[in-house]
């Protein structure tokens, strides 16, 4: 039998919402715990105690074992899995596009997301998203470069790469970073919401839009 996992995430996170869509396309059974990190709930002592660097997601095994950071979750949901590639070359070409999202990609096309749409317009950090919007599309452009001749970042065929880098670049506009001079990028987040049991991220709060709303 598969172990029913638990999941404690923010649904309008990037970095939840990569589990969540594996999760779902792996057909396996969870129970997610919607923990707001935005109201302070990855400060609860409770939640400390899961993941003392106060950050989501954080993933619970039956047996109370504990994983954090999203994508060592991926890595370990797809094990023996399509999503996973077997021949060890390819599994490390994708785990380098799943460094890559978290070094080159995430800090600078999440942030510009973040400051857009959890941050007062008054804030101090909108100083910040000219050089955060600079190099998201420096980001973007590897990746556009990579998706002229290549389908998939995971190798042949879809996988956790691609679920990694789908989750924030499907967004990125939220944070003021146009997705219009990427013609490989958006044919390829086609594919990525063509595959089956995709579920994309939901909406967010009617707050949240209207500060994204006031950032545009």
């Amino acid at each position: 039998m598969i172990d029913t996992v638990t999941v404690h995430g923010f649904s309008p996170s990037g970095n939840c919402h990569k589990v969540r869509l594996l999760l779902e396309q792996l057909g396996r059974p969870y129970r997610w715990v919607e923990t707001r990190s935005d109201q302070g709930a990855t400060h609860a002592p409770e939640f400390l105690a899961l993941n003392p660097n106060a950050k989501v997601p954080v993933l619970v095994r039956g047996d109370g074992a504990v994983l954090t950071e999203s994508n060592a979750m991926l890595c370990w949901l797809a094990e023996g899995t399509p999503f996973l590639p077997a021949d060890a070359w390819a599994r490390a070409q994708a785990l380098s596009w799943m460094f890559f999202e978290q070094y080159s990609h995430e800090p600078y096309v999440a942030v510009a997301r973040f400051i857009c749409g959890w941050t007062p317009v008054d804030s101090p950090r909108r100083a910040e998203l000219p050089r955060l919007r600079e190099r998201a599309h420096a980001a973007l452009a590897v990746m556009e470069r990579h998706l002229k001749s290549h389908a998939w970042f995971t190798g042949a065929d879809y996988g956790i790469a691609d679920i990694a880098l789908f989750a924030y670049t499907a967004v990125a506009d939220e944070g003021g970073v146009s997705l219009a001079a990427y013609p490989a990028i958006n044919d390829w987040l086609a594919r990525v919401r063509a595959t089956p049991r995709f579920v994309g991220l939901p909406d967010n709060d009617a707050d949240v839009r209207a500060r994204l709303a006031a950032s545009a």
